[in-house]
């Protein structure tokens, strides 16, 4: 199993120590504090950090302008946002940094993990983040409405879309779940994930927002009105 490097960035010594113990049975991740007062982004370049624990509040407000330089300069390093008040403000704000995920500082030890592992790979757990919270889910299908409509650049499609793929993207341009599209085609919710997964491959979209923004400004898809 490949090394996955950690860097945690948390003003807390008692946070950044139980993180420790807790991964620590993890023999893939290899664990390092990075000073929040010193040079994150020279650090990260030092030391070729995979995934980034980024306290939200590093200090106060900070937090989201470090994620934004991290995926700005760093964009093989993956960002996971972790907050004492988990909200969905923070969530949409998190969401518009490119982080790939955002947590609660209170999750368990084997959701850390899950989401460290995910993220590693490439993986967006914030997706379903966002579309497990409707109230974030419509704003950010507003915000992309908006730019269809600000005509902003467009992106290069690498590999032409099925007729099935644009028609699931669509639904969850609409904001409909993973589970939901199953349903309404009649198919398994594993078939939706590949197809998904297809998608932003072609795509090269780096995670299913980035991949409806592509789909509405290029009027692949239509959004119902609300």
């Amino acid at each position: 199993m490949n090394e996955v490097i950690i860097a945690i960035i948390d003003r807390s010594e008692f946070f950044k120590a139980g993180v420790r113990q807790n991964l620590s049975a993890q023999r893939e991740f290899k664990l390092m504090d990075c000073d929040p007062d010193g040079e994150p982004l020279k650090f990260i370049d030092t030391y070729s950090v995979d995934v980034v624990l980024l306290d939200i509040d590093f200090p106060i407000s900070r937090g989201l302008k470090l994620s934004r330089e991290i995926r700005r300069h760093y964009p093989n390093t993956r960002v996971i946002m972790l907050s004492s008040y988990f909200n969905d403000e923070e969530l949409f704000e998190t969401m518009k940094t490119g982080a790939a995920a955002y947590m609660d500082k209170r999750a368990s030890t084997a959701e850390f993990v899950s989401t460290i592992r995910k993220a590693s790979r490439g993986e967006y757990p914030i997706n379903d983040s966002i579309i497990a919270r409707p109230v974030v889910a419509e704003r950010v299908l507003k915000q992309f409405q908006e730019m269809s409509l600000l005509g902003l650049a467009r992106e290069k499609v690498v590999v032409p879309l099925t007729n099935r793929e644009i028609q699931i993207l669509s639904y969850i341009a609409n904001g409909n779940t993973n589970k939901q599209v199953a349903y309404a085609l009649g198919i398994s919710e594993q078939t939706i994930k590949n197809h998904i997964s297809a998608i932003l491959r072609k795509l090269n979209a780096n995670d299913r927002a980035h991949a409806v923004a592509m789909a509405i400004r290029n009027q692949w898809v239509s959004i119902d009105e609300r």
